[in-house]
């Protein structure tokens, strides 16, 4: 399958709202760590980044839609989603509550034609923010693997940071729609994500009947390998690549 590029416009404007809670000094990090509590898995985070905030903030406005996307990448899974498709939005809220990513979203986009173009441009704009709170993944983890299960349902998603676009889905769907949501445009939302994020993405339903239950395992799997990919690990000298760039 060739990969697919898009249009994208400039990201613009400042991150609506930050975390209250923040992890101070590197010395209060270095002591909880080295105290192996439970506390100290947030300093140690901040630490291997010298304290910075891994959020971003992507406005993107068409002819066909009209988004804002803020995302916090330490978050702790809290959300507010507001697509006018009823289902992706509970996609969306799913995928932030397991990655632990806060995520706002906000699309204003031609429903009246159909779905599509909202679908995809929230893909493409979560994409962008996504790269963009990244930064140059100094410390990352980089890859990230999950099954998830949903009572018959079950799906793997593979990730990799790696800066190169590609996407995997081999998961069918025997119903056309789920609520409001053509199940055909579930592919192209990933796309649009693996696109514009620049990271490869594996996603395989290994069993499941209900489209609805499949569907949710994707989207969490996916969340999952994301929450694992994008974790700082204290022991990662610059980025993990032996090219020495990702």
């Amino acid at each position: 399958m060739a990969i697919r590029t898009r249009r994208t416009q400039p990201n613009a404007g400042r991150l609506a709202g930050s975390r209250a809670k923040r992890t101070g000094s590197p010395e209060r990090a270095t002591a909880a760590a080295a105290s192996g509590s439970e506390r100290s898995v947030k300093p140690v985070r901040a630490t291997a980044r010298r304290g910075a905030a891994r959020t971003a903030r992507v406005e993107r406005k068409t002819r066909e839609t009209d988004i804002a996307v803020a995302l916090d990448l330490d978050g702790e899974g809290r959300s507010r989603v507001r697509t006018g498709i009823g289902f992706l939005d509970h996609m969306l809220t799913s995928l932030a509550t397991h990655a632990r990513f806060d995520l706002d979203v906000r699309c204003k986009g031609d429903l009246h034609v159909d779905a599509h173009h909202s679908v995809e441009d929230v893909g493409i704009a979560l994409g962008q923010a996504l790269k963009q709170a990244l930064g140059d993944k100094r410390g990352v983890v980089r890859f990230g693997h999950a099954y998830v299960p949903l009572d018959e349902a079950l799906s793997r998603a593979v990730v990799d940071l790696s800066g190169r676009p590609w996407l995997h889905f081999g998961v069918p769907f025997r119903a056309q729609r789920i609520g409001d949501l053509p199940t055909e445009l579930l592919e192209d939302f990933f796309w649009a994500l693996v696109d514009h994020g620049r990271f490869n993405l594996h996603l395989d339903l290994v069993r499941g009947r209900n489209a609805h239950h499949i569907a949710e395992t994707v989207f969490k799997a996916t969340a999952r390998a994301l929450a694992t990919a994008v974790a700082l690990d204290p022991r990662v000298v610059g980025v993990p690549s032996t090219k020495g760039s990702l």
